[in-house]
């Protein structure tokens, strides 16, 4: 058979006289508006199995794609299946538009289309993920070692809210790994900084700006609408309110250490999984004293490790907003910088912990800041 090639205009006329207009361009090429009545199904789909979607071979079908060549692929594609009666679109939508043909409106702008087309483009991700990543409101605890990267790249997934806290200020000596900060920004509140580097890399994201420390009167408030919470503090007392309030409130935490060359990351769940995930208590129940945990300040890291870090506790947040991959729930993974090694531990929960035990009422806060080593990474 050979392949029809029809004007706009002249497709809008076999359209309304019950020809089946199908658009084949992916989901988020659609929703940046669509010919009016078009069916929606991307090529490859179309493609895979043609009869789930055009039962009859006889039947009239015009084939539409942005510029024309690609409806002009999938049309010899479906001729060579049996179907007879194919056309394309001349110039694709773009001609179509052009023509002031009817169309449907635009449900997403150009800007979000372009900077998030390789999102898009993932099955696991496509345009609900990614309105799920813009509907999103993480807390990231700390703008230094890890909070940095890890806000900078949830920043360009297109997280819509970041809630930054941390009440220290930018120093000289945070610049060889903090990367939100800068020389000229010596000085100025971490959160402030951060959120000058946020916006500037996506414009998109909502950057709220605490300039806070995390303590056991204001960790419920932080906490407040957040769906996802990163612990990138680099102390104890901050480390344990953190999981006592997202196990209280049911929501997950994303935690991230760093000592010298080597990192560790895990998803304490138990919020939301009583019995089921464990919390940060049931790997670590007490502080240690404050000679056997010193800080980055005092033992010194490698600069490009909260980096690697940081974006792993990054891919973790992003993963739960999606629901999508198995998140490291009852798992702490261990890196060795030095080795280049990654190993896995597993990690149960504690049916006597005194925060998460299914049966446990919650014990209040406590503020360990007068017994442990602080530092701000």
């Amino acid at each position: 058979m050979t392949l029809r090639s029809l004007s706009p205009a002249d497709a809008h006329i076999r359209q309304c006289a019950g020809a089946l207009l199908i658009d084949i361009r992916a989901a988020h090429e659609r929703a940046l508006g669509m010919a009016l009545d078009a069916y929606g199904v991307a090529r490859e789909v179309l493609e895979r199995d043609p009869r789930a979607h055009l039962p009859e071979t006889s039947i009239e079908v015009l084939l539409i794609c942005q510029t024309g060549w690609r409806s002009a692929q999938c049309a010899q594609a479906l001729l060579a299946r049996g179907y007879r009666n194919v056309g394309t679109v001349e110039g694709g939508t773009e001609a179509w538009e052009r023509a002031g043909l009817p169309m449907h409106a635009a449900r997403i702008d150009a800007d979000f289309a372009e900077r998030y087309s390789r999102h898009l483009r993932l099955p696991e991700v496509g345009l609900d993920g990614q309105k799920k990543l813009q509907a999103a409101r993480v807390l990231v605890v700390g703008a230094g070692g890890l909070g940095a990267p890890a806000a900078f790249y949830l920043a360009a997934a297109g997280i819509g809210t970041l809630r930054m806290a941390d009440d220290d200020v930018v120093e000289r000596s945070n610049l060889q790994r903090q990367i939100l900060h800068t020389d000229a920004r010596i000085g100025m509140p971490k959160v402030e900084s951060a959120a000058l580097a946020l916006v500037a890399l996506n414009p998109r994201v909502n950057v709220e700006s605490v300039c806070e420390r995390v303590t056991s009167a204001n960790v419920e408030r932080l906490l407040d609408g957040v769906d996802v919470v990163l612990d990138g503090g680099d102390n104890f007392p901050v480390r344990y309110l953190l999981n006592d309030a997202c196990v209280a409130l049911g929501k997950p935490l994303v935690y991230g250490a760093v000592h010298r060359f080597e990192g560790q990351v895990s998803v304490f769940d138990a919020g939301r999984m009583r019995g089921g995930a464990p919390c940060y208590r049931c790997l670590f129940p007490e502080p240690p004293p404050p000679e056997a945990a010193p800080n980055c300040s005092e033992a010194g890291v490698l600069g490009v490790l909260p980096g690697v870090i940081g974006m792993l506790q990054a891919t973790e947040v992003i993963k739960l907003v999606l629901g999508i991959g198995e998140p490291l729930r009852g798992r702490l993974l261990q890196f060795d910088a030095l080795a280049m090694r990654f190993r896995e531990t597993r990690l149960t929960a504690d049916p006597q912990c005194p925060v998460c035990a299914p049966d446990c009422a919650f014990p209040g806060y406590v503020d360990y800041a007068a017994s442990c080593a602080e530092g701000t990474g």
